[in-house]
């Protein structure tokens, strides 16, 4: 028999061309699939995180809220490579992740600087790390244009207990931004920090991410510094076995000007939401 064209309906055409089109969708930059956590204790397992998805676009800024106890940075640390998934699977443009890497950067509360190094020597570690290839002068290059970047160009020699927590926590910054990450991720970066001076660090952080847009995942306790910072405010349930409970779409245009914000009435209405979401329908038993 001679070989036909397969006929096709119109029905069958169209579903064989979205079913094409849905196999063929990229996946989203950031992938957290079916995620729990489980520790085993002697007392029996004990589930810290139960159930998480999320995907995160490339260059989205996240924050992530929730009260003491509900996994938020487990759940950063398994971003990192630092911990691992008991189930489900943690993926960066597809690819599961198996161990900490430099495309993936982290900020500490601490700050986690060498304290007998100075500010250019502990950026310069980092950078010579991920880039050994490279020249010395092309390394003390970069470093200078990340101190720079922060404000930092006339405290290079200085060592960290000469540097206020502010400056302290710039060069962190600095350091994490020097190697060029995919994800910067900030484990309440600005909690230690007094009003004026986490002020400060936001505008200085938001102009950074403005200029280079790497997806950035942040967890806070502030929903004011969320507002501010982030296009989305990821609100988990209490732990043990915390979930997300409910995501929030932050409106406001970029740049952002904090002043014209809080004038904005969208920004009380978000903010009155979220506090009712922690400290109503989610709030820690007495």
């Amino acid at each position: 028999m001679p070989n036909r064209p397969l006929a096709f309906s119109d029905s069958q055409t169209f579903t064989t061309r979205k079913s094409v089109a849905t196999a063929t969708k990229p996946e989203a930059f950031l992938t957290i699939e079916d995620v729990s956590k489980v520790y085993p204790t002697k007392k029996g397992s004990f589930t810290v995180l139960d159930g998480v998805n999320l995907t995160v676009e490339e260059g989205e800024f996240i924050c992530v809220i929730g009260h003491s106890g509900c996994g938020k940075s487990t759940l950063l640390n398994m971003v990192s490579g630092f911990a691992f998934p008991t189930h489900g699977e943690v993926r960066v443009q597809g690819k599961p992740i198996t161990k900490p890497g430099p495309d993936r950067m982290v900020v500490f509360q601490n700050y986690a600087l060498l304290p007998w190094r100075t500010a250019f020597e502990n950026i310069y570690l980092a950078v010579h790390a991920v880039y050994p290839n490279k020249s010395q002068a092309e390394k003390r290059a970069i470093v200078r244009e990340h101190l720079a970047m922060v404000g930092l160009s006339e405290a290079a020699d200085k060592k960290p207990p000469q540097m206020s927590g502010g400056m302290r926590q710039r060069v962190s910054i600095a350091r994490a931004l020097a190697v060029r990450p995919q994800v910067l991720i900030l484990d309440e970066p600005f909690g230690a920090l007094d009003a004026i001076t986490k002020e400060e660090l936001q505008e200085e952080l938001l102009k950074i991410w403005n200029d280079h847009r790497c997806t950035v995942l942040m967890i806070t306790h502030d929903i004011d510094e969320a507002l501010f910072l982030a296009d989305r405010l990821v609100m988990m349930t209490n732990g043990p076995a915390a979930k997300i409970g409910e995501i929030m779409e932050i409106p406001f245009p970029r740049p952002r000007d904090r002043a014209r914000i809080m004038e904005d009435p969208e920004y009380y209405k978000l903010r009155n939401h979220a506090l009712d979401y922690l400290f109503h329908r989610f709030a820690h038993d007495e």
